[in-house]
């Protein structure tokens, strides 16, 4: 190839931030720091996992995701993961949110757009909403945990949502 013609298209091309850029780091620092301070300002649990999810799905991209409470009714649940099977959803992780002592806290649900497992890096993000969900609701039964947490039973993503709906209704 010729060079002067190499150099003429070397200054189109465009400079990709790393997948860990500084901006990225702060982001997700920040974003933490908020969601701990609205845990120990007792702002409304569901606000605060509503923050949980935002925070994973920009950070991870392409997903959405959703907590649920122990006491969300299991019909919710599975009229969850119908829409999820009409907008052409698959489940990318679920999982339940557990406290150290062993006792059920929720559930995290994450579909996402591709039929595809998480990444390390990606596990490590959901850990850590995990973690944060987990003193969220943890605060608002009033234990006075620290917030030690972790996932205690992950769901097999194969096959949880269906490919297609049994019925529009």
């Amino acid at each position: 190839m010729d060079e002067s013609k190499f150099r003429s298209l070397a200054k189109w091309q465009i400079s990709v931030p790393p997948r860990y850029s500084e901006n990225r780091i702060q982001y997700l620092l920040k974003t933490e720091e908020q969601i701990l301070q609205s845990i120990s300002a007792r702002a409304p649990v569901s606000r605060i996992l509503s923050e949980i999810c935002n925070a994973l799905d920009c950070q991870i991209g392409n997903i959405v995701s959703l907590i649920a409470m122990p006491d969300d009714n299991a019909s919710s649940a599975s009229e969850v993961s119908r829409s999820a099977a009409l907008f052409g959803l698959h489940i990318f992780f679920s999982g339940v949110i557990g406290a150290e002592s062993g006792e059920d806290l929720g559930s995290l649900e994450v579909y996402c757009c591709v039929s595809r497992i998480p990444s390390a890096r990606e596990l490590q993000l959901i850990e850590r909403a995990v973690c944060l969900a987990a003193a969220a609701m943890k605060r608002r039964r009033e234990t006075g945990d620290g917030g030690n947490c972790r996932v205690h039973r992950v769901r097999s993503a194969r096959g949880y949502v269906p490919e297609t709906p049994t019925s529009n209704n």
